[in-house]
């Protein structure tokens, strides 16, 4: 029996960074390439990746990649590994048409190709002979991988739950997986996702959101709806354009990644919605606030996310009142808690009812809990178990759970980033913090933006704007004062320095009236309104930085 090595880069201690590689015979198989958006005391920060040092120095060795589903968790770090790694990528139609997007977007196109796989598929992928096996998940054509190696059969579970009225109809496979449990040697080793393994009970189906929306939409006949969820949760967003088409509404997608995947997935046959009743933003005015649902991105409160816009009175065509009803279909990514208590308090002060998933059941969790977790350690019975795909406490109750569902306490690992794995004859051996697998951090991601920046600061200068403001009223305590650089020379224009003073305090004033008083809208109020006055009186494109200090 040849030995077979399991190397950890990602995803265990953490939720995010997936990334593992499983060695047959010196060659490598990537399984999943994720990321992890940075934490609050990550300032400045984009993202957060494996460390790829280990594929660097192996280059020559990679087979491929391997992803079980689309989530930016498991396939966003793919345009970097790209960069360090020409391999071709392997995963369902729609795994691959959604990680596409991102590889173009970074020029690394050239440097793959995309290969899809089927349900129930076994290929040989090197010396890698693969069954990808379906499971349900919060996005599309999530897979489970059972991998047949010399050290016998290794099951990856991806992300799953075992959903039995999925929207889609496509279940987890349980009668393929407990086939694979009854053949000779049976599952040598098995790898399952921890994300929920604290949580007690069943998760409920995806089609329950669906039927929460319905009962939404019969409740509130007069306002206008407007629904956030992620950008990937094809069947959330369909099942909350359906339920609002069913009611007589016009449906608007709002956001670059929700137009972009419904745009996709409707081409490629993974949405049906009829064309009569979707319009474009553009055309929500035209509407009746009962005749009309905007479905867009912004549930994890970033900043610059179409709801953040809207509760900050800054979206073009979206101005939240008393006659909107805002639903947040998602769940906080942790350290995303904060950001989001911002926009729902935002949205409460322009006047609009908000509902989520602690006051009505409009969201459910794409991740195996409890009783699930237990009935596939039972149904698979494995030799061996190792949790991943979660922070240190999952791995650790979903070891208690595997020892529960009669898992001999000795063949039990939990393992972290960096640790090695050899399955061989006699077992597991496990080599700690064996390869780097540090973070490593995205730190401002060079693209056409930031040379469009530099070509400004070169070209038509910098200008500063700074002003103090009471944190709970809003109201201007100092300045504001506009340092200049390359713009005006100061001592000769003070007269059109003091009318950008004005602009800027007229609107810091007016966002404050408007109930909009958390630091971030402040700052972009006093950016736009300098930017405005600027070009329309100077013909003239600096850079603006708007530094506002709260006391």
């Amino acid at each position: 029996m040849r030995d077979v090595r399991l190397v950890f880069l990602g995803g265990l201690g953490e939720i995010g960074r997936n990334c593992f590689c499983l060695e047959v015979d010196e060659r490598i198989l990537v399984v999943d390439c994720g990321l992890m958006f940075p934490d609050a005391d990550m300032p400045g920060i984009d993202l957060v990746l494996p460390d790829f040092t280990y594929l660097r120095e192996n280059a020559s060795r990679v087979e491929g990649v391997f992803l079980t589903h689309a989530h930016e968790d498991h396939a966003g770090g793919l345009a970097f590994l790209l960069r360090d790694v020409s391999v071709p990528i392997y995963g369902s139609e729609l795994s691959l048409a959604m990680a596409r997007h991102r590889i173009e977007e970074a020029g690394m196109l050239d440097r793959t190709e995309l290969i899809p796989v089927r349900d129930g598929e076994r290929r040989q992928i090197g010396p890698f002979e693969c069954q990808f096996i379906p499971v349900t998940h919060s996005v599309p054509e999530g897979f489970a991988t059972a991998f047949f190696t010399p050290a016998g059969t290794i099951v990856h579970t991806g992300d799953f739950k075992i959903d039995l009225t999925p929207v889609d109809g496509r279940r987890t496979d349980l009668a393929l997986l407990g086939e694979l449990a009854k053949r000779d040697g049976g599952i040598r080793l098995l790898l399952s996702d921890s994300t929920n393994a604290e949580r007690p009970g069943f998760t409920p189906s995806e089609s329950t959101v669906g039927a929460a929306m319905r009962a939404i939409f019969r409740e509130h006949p007069d306002k206008r709806f407007i629904v956030t969820s992620f950008a990937s949760h094809l069947h959330r967003v369909q099942q909350v354009a359906q339920a609002a088409i069913a009611h007589g509404r016009r449906v608007a997608f709002v956001g670059r990644s929700m137009v972009h995947n419904v745009s996709m997935a409707t081409e490629r046959g993974f949405i049906d919605l009829p064309t009569a009743s979707i319009i474009d933003i553009e055309e929500a005015a035209r509407y009746a606030p009962g005749e009309v649902c905007v479905i867009c991105t912004g549930s994890q409160g970033e900043p610059m996310s179409a709801l953040s816009l809207m509760a900050a009175h800054e979206h073009k065509y979206v101005k939240i009142s008393d006659d909107d009803l805002v639903v947040i279909s998602a769940h906080a990514i942790p350290g995303n808690e904060s950001n989001v208590a911002r926009v729902v308090d935002s949205l409460h002060r322009a006047g609009a009812e908000v509902v989520h998933e602690r006051n009505a059941p409009v969201h459910v969790s794409g991740h195996a809990s409890q009783e699930e977790l237990k009935f596939l350690l039972n149904l698979l019975t494995p030799e061996w178990f190792i949790p991943v795909h979660g922070e240190y406490r999952h791995l650790v109750h979903h070891a208690q759970l595997a020892r529960d569902s009669g898992v001999a306490n000795d063949n039990i690992l939990v393992c972290e980033d960096g640790d090695v794995v050899t399955l061989n004859a006699s077992g597991l051996e496990v080599d700690r913090r064996a390869v780097p697998a540090g973070y490593m951090y995205v730190d401002g991601i060079v693209g056409d933006g930031v040379l469009r920046d530099r070509r400004a600061l070169s070209e038509e200068g910098v200008v500063v704007v700074i002003v103090t403001v009471d944190a709970r009223t809003g109201e201007i305590v100092t300045g504001p004062e506009i340092v200049t650089r390359g713009w005006v020379y100061a001592p000769e224009a003070e007269d059109l320095i003091e009318d950008a003073i004005d602009v800027v305090r007229a609107s810091v004033e007016e966002a404050a009236r408007e109930g909009a008083t958390d630091f971030d809208t402040m700052r972009r109020h006093a950016r736009k309104s300098l930017a405005r006055f600027i070009d329309e009186r100077t013909r003239r494109r600096p850079i603006v930085i708007p530094v506002v200090m709260e006391v």
